[in-house]
């Protein structure tokens, strides 16, 4: 197995330096980060069973249809807030990826939502297990470290957080397991552990841009995921878990590839079009809306300076060209989607979007 595991070592190696390479290029890759974060956001919530989509994030974000949403999407847009904040901390001159740091996510992930009540930003400090609804704690599928155990096992991994001797991308596999073996938290351990690989990947600039996550490789091999790390913890098989992870990297890269390509080509293709339309702004509304794919007239009036009745007619002609799609079907208060370029972030087809395997004992898988 250890030559499984190295095997797609050198692979994933290879697509994250191609993803990066090909980020590089996007003339302002800030304009397409906010859509991959929103993207993970909405897949790693899934994992955990809710059923908000990304384009329930973006109405949110809009205020449309305010009493029409799911009551999930808040736990999506605090996992985008919580993300946000912690790659400014590891990236930044603010806190290095620590307990201290990954309590202060906790906390963001978890305020106003339904696991508000389940010490939001502190360790447990009950017992914890996970199985099936119903479980008791004699029949759970897993069970991790009581308390005093768990304490020195979570110093034991921020340890292992600095060490430099591994291979980045295999020091993210083992405190991605690690992690999620202590399960220190009394919810929303899943999603904490998921967002420790991408903190832990550019704090250690292996990628410049936050464009590699692995929730939908997670999401579409589930099952082998649970599977993997039960190995670990029954037969201590790292390398099997290992050789699972590095394929999921490779995987997840290529994928992000593909997509940041074909954005490109979208906006190259869109702006040589929209070079023949009428009127002016027509370049600058076009990042507007990479960055902002929902969009009202007002709020394009004021992203782009100009006044409401300039801004409709703006609106008008992407319309018109196929590009714009209203979405209310109201005379007023109209709101508008990109569409072209939401059909790049659809994986539902590909994750099989269909709820959680099984539900757990005052927490989450």
């Amino acid at each position: 197995m250890a030559g499984e595991m190295l095997k797609w070592l050198s692979k994933a190696d290879r697509a994250l330096g191609r993803l990066d390479g090909v980020t590089s290029t996007l003339p302002n890759p800030d304009l397409f980060v906010g859509m991959y974060v929103r993207q993970e956001a909405v897949l790693s919530s899934q994992i955990e069973g809710t059923q908000s989509t990304l384009e329930d994030v973006l109405s949110f974000e809009m205020h449309v249809r305010e009493n029409e949403r799911p009551s999930d999407v808040r736990e999506v847009v605090n996992y985008v807030a919580a993300m946000r904040y912690g790659l400014e901390q590891v990236t930044g001159d603010g806190l290095p990826l620590s307990l201290r740091l990954l309590k202060d996510i906790h906390a963001r992930l978890l305020a106003g939502t339904r696991g508000s009540t389940k010490q939001p930003g502190d360790f447990r400090t009950s017992q914890n297990w996970i199985g099936p609804e119903g479980s008791t704690l004699r029949t759970a599928t897993f069970v991790p470290p009581p308390v005093p155990v768990m304490h020195d096992a979570l110093s034991n991994l921020e340890r292992f957080l600095y060490d430099r001797s591994l291979p980045d991308l295999v020091v993210a596999g083992l405190a991605h397991a690690q992690f999620e073996t202590i399960h220190p938290f009394l919810d929303g351990n899943g999603r904490v552990g998921r967002l420790l690989i991408t903190f832990l990947l550019c704090e250690r600039e292996i990628l410049a841009q936050p464009l590699l996550y692995l929730s939908i490789y997670f999401k579409r091999h589930r099952t082998e995921y649970y599977d993997r790390l039960t190995a670990i913890r029954e037969h201590g098989d790292w390398e099997g878990w290992l050789a699972f992870f590095l394929r999921g990297v490779f995987e997840a890269s290529q994928e992000a590839t593909q997509t940041a390509r074909s954005i490109l080509a979208l906006r190259e293709d869109h702006r040589a079009h929209a070079a023949t339309f009428s009127g002016k702004d027509n370049a600058a509304f076009l990042d507007v809306l990479f960055q902002s794919p929902y969009l009202t007239i007002p709020r394009t009036a004021e992203r782009l300076g100009i006044t409401k009745v300039t801004a409709g007619r703006l609106m008008e002609r992407f319309e018109a060209a196929g590009w714009l799609e209203e979405i209310t079907g109201f005379r007023r208060n109209r709101v508008y989607r990109y569409a072209p370029y939401l059909a790049l972030f659809d994986t539902d087809a590909h994750t099989g979007n269909d709820g959680p395997d099984e539900h757990t004992q005052a927490d989450e898988l």
